[in-house]
């Protein structure tokens, strides 16, 4: 991995969201990778907003998007819509507020359950929703969201610990939506950060070919991070942003499951490892 989003939601206290981005920013100007960062400022309610989600929305959640833009630590905002953490509401209110902070927008959704996750993100033109475990093959949400401009990003590795169903990237990808696929490392729900992986579940779960799975986690993902036109793809202007594998083909990063094989990774153009 060269350029990596890394997302807050874990403190979920107006001064710990900005810090864990700060930390993130700061460990990139350490180090060759680069980091998007994104304020998931909105993704519980933690216990001493417990029935008032609105105060939490209200009095950490939207100062958090702001501490985030005036720190320069973030380029987008996330929020998680499902029972037991967000409504519909609560996430307009959220994300509008992001746009007018000059923020993207994302959402997590349908993960466990339809809870207007697709028809928000559409709505309101967002960058891209993750998850779509809740997402069925044959479901009116899928055709609305691949006839949007709303990229759907597959985490397989968070179907597979939680043991959940893998989302249909297949029928999406089939219906001309625009498909990202990442690792979702965290602690609860992805405890992995293992691109190859991700890309085997990908083609095994999702149904995805081997060069869809390479283009998901590249040349897509850099689009969803608003990046793509610096990485992504090797083309003249590009940062020369790549990785070396000893396999035959291309086939082999989802087929050869476990074992990446990577022989040189390459920052612009050098080589970092």
């Amino acid at each position: 991995t060269t350029t990596v989003e890394a997302k807050s939601g874990y403190a979920l206290t107006l001064d710990g969201e900005l810090e864990s981005l700060v930390a993130a920013q700061r460990c990139a100007a350490t180090h060759v990778l680069d980091v998007v960062g994104t304020v998931l400022a909105a993704h519980t309610v933690p216990a001493e907003f417990d029935g008032r989600a609105d105060a939490f929305i209200d009095e950490v959640a939207i100062p958090a998007l702001r501490s985030a833009v005036d720190a320069g630590v973030a380029t987008a905002a996330d929020i998680f819509l499902e029972r037991g953490s967000f409504d519909a509401t609560q996430a307009r209110r959220y994300l509008n507020a992001a746009r007018d902070a000059g923020l993207m927008l994302r959402l997590h959704g349908d993960q466990f359950s339809d809870s207007g996750a697709v028809a928000l993100a559409v709505e309101l033109g967002a960058r891209s929703i993750d998850h779509l475990e809740a997402l069925a093959a044959g479901d009116a949400r899928l055709q609305q969201l691949a006839a949007s401009g709303v990229a759907s990003v597959l985490l397989p590795l968070s179907s597979l610990f939680l043991g959940r169903p893998y989302a249909p990237g297949r029928a999406l990808i089939d219906a001309g939506g625009i498909v990202a696929l990442a690792s979702d490392f965290n602690p609860g729900s992805s405890y992995g950060e293992s691109l190859t992986l991700a890309m085997s579940l990908a083609t095994i779960g999702c149904g995805l070919r081997a060069d869809e799975a390479l283009t998901a986690c590249t040349a897509n993902a850099a689009w969803v991070l608003g990046v793509s036109h610096q990485v992504g793809r090797l083309a003249p202007g590009f940062y020369a942003d790549f990785v070396m594998f000893d396999q035959p083909d291309l086939r082999h990063l989802s087929y050869h499951v476990g074992t990446p094989g990577i022989t040189g990774v390459f920052k612009a153009g050098h080589r970092v490892a």
